[in-house]
């Protein structure tokens, strides 16, 4: 069921927003329309995120992600189309009722922590309820709750500039999470910490989401940040979705040269799992054991295989296993039943070698069985001159990006 659905979203800024509308659906690019003093933050953009999904929205400064961001709160009006949250049109709303929706089924969590430094870490994580109006000893309450899923506990009367960053951007998380709001937005929340403490901040919300099945809109720049929370993924350039889907999806069939160039230094090993590399049981069968015996039955697999996984296995789980027999790894459904297999030089092949974008590789198999048809490949990456150069350029000149009106505080 779907939570939110951004559709057909523009924002322009500059003189005759609309007028710039009409040219962009006509065809005009965007540089036309910044060379006349027009600028094209976002561009026929629609997004669907699902109730309990973490839809990362992925981009370089001036792609229009944050832009975006604005828009599906209503901290900016689009210049055209809508944003719906539970079926209710954002766009349609009074200044007045848009605050209440924003007050109560929105938070967000900001790369910038925006705490108040002259209230405590308690205080500070029930801003959100002081705004709605709930009773001082039922907001603390429900703070405390939020400071404790994030891992604060005995930190309540503390002040902001005693904490390290990863805690105050904790207390950040624990202000949105208070609200309990449905929808949560996170703008580039972990890019600011250091990389270990970033880590341990993308497990904190991944193990909070297997509770908590918030439904989250995360921005970031960072891809691999991207592919490890993504349940789906979009990817922007110049204000355009270029491609969405899951990160197996991205990783695997790129739907250009800008998506592939920023794929090529993907850990594909963390990211690709089991069920996406898979060959089908029947390319197994009639294979022979270390000692000499054949694997006649999918049964008689699952006992020789060094290791059984599930589909969402990720690779890098699956070296030891495929070194240490040359039986495949046996893959198993969400039943127990064995429905794929992964063998060592399939493993190795998807790893070490991309191939270019649309074209199919051929799947490697164990030595003496025979190739499948219709198993599972993967699209092969293209190289194109200039592909790197295109996906590490990038701008700072979003609209919004260091705007003021955008630093609204978690259910404010």
């Amino acid at each position: 069921m779907s939570r939110l659905q951004a559709e057909h979203l523009y924002k322009v800024f500059g003189r005759r927003p609309e007028d710039a509308v009409r040219r962009l659906e006509a065809g005009a690019s965007r540089e036309e329309l910044r060379a006349e003093g027009t600028t094209a933050a976002v561009i026929d953009a629609s997004i669907e995120v699902d109730e309990g999904q973490i839809f990362v929205v992925m981009g370089l400064s001036g792609s229009g992600k944050s832009t975006l961001l604005r828009m599906l709160n209503g901290l900016l009006e689009p210049t055209a189309g809508t944003v719906r949250i539970d079926g209710q049109d954002l766009t349609s709303l009074s200044d007045k009722e848009l605050r209440a929706v924003r007050s109560r089924k929105i938070s967000m969590v900001f790369q910038h922590f925006a705490l108040f430094p002259h209230r405590s870490v308690l205080e500070n994580a029930a801003y959100g309820l002081e705004v709605q109006g709930v009773p001082r000893a039922e907001r603390e309450r429900r703070a405390t709750e939020a400071l404790e899923l994030t891992g604060l506990k005995g930190w309540e009367k503390s002040w902001p500039d005693e904490l390290s960053g990863g805690m105050q951007q904790r207390v950040g998380l624990a202000r949105a999470l208070a609200t309990d709001a449905d929808l949560l937005l996170m703008d580039e929340s972990f890019s600011a910490l250091d990389p270990l403490i970033r880590r341990d901040m993308q497990d904190q919300l991944l193990e909070l989401q297997k509770t908590l099945k918030k439904t989250i809109v995360f921005i970031t720049h960072d891809l691999n940040e991207a592919m490890r929370l993504g349940d789906r993924i979009a990817v922007m350039r110049d204000g355009r979705i270029v491609q969405t889907g899951s990160a197996e999806d991205i990783l695997v069939r790129p739907a250009n040269d800008y998506v592939a160039s920023f794929i090529q230094d993907v850990d594909r090993s963390r990211v690709l799992t089991a069920g996406a590399v898979m060959a089908e049981v029947g390319t197994v069968l009639g294979g022979r054991t270390p000692e000499g015996g054949t694997l006649g039955t999918a049964a008689e697999f699952r006992a020789a295989a060094p290791a059984t996984v599930d589909v969402d296995t990720p690779l890098v789980e699956l070296f030891t296993p495929c070194s240490a027999s040359s039986v495949p790894v046996a893959v198993t459904d969400d039943t127990g039943a064995v429905i794929g297999a992964v063998p060592a030089e399939r493993l190795l092949a998807v790893l070490g070698e991309p191939a270019e974008q649309g074209a199919e590789q051929a799947p490697a198999t164990a030595p003496g069985v025979p190739a499948q048809p219709g198993v599972k490949t993967l699209a092969k990456t293209a190289k194109t001159d200039g592909g790197t150069t295109e996906a590490a350029a990038g701008t700072d000149d979003e609209p919004g990006d260091d705007d003021p009106e955008g630093k609204v505080i978690a259910g404010a």
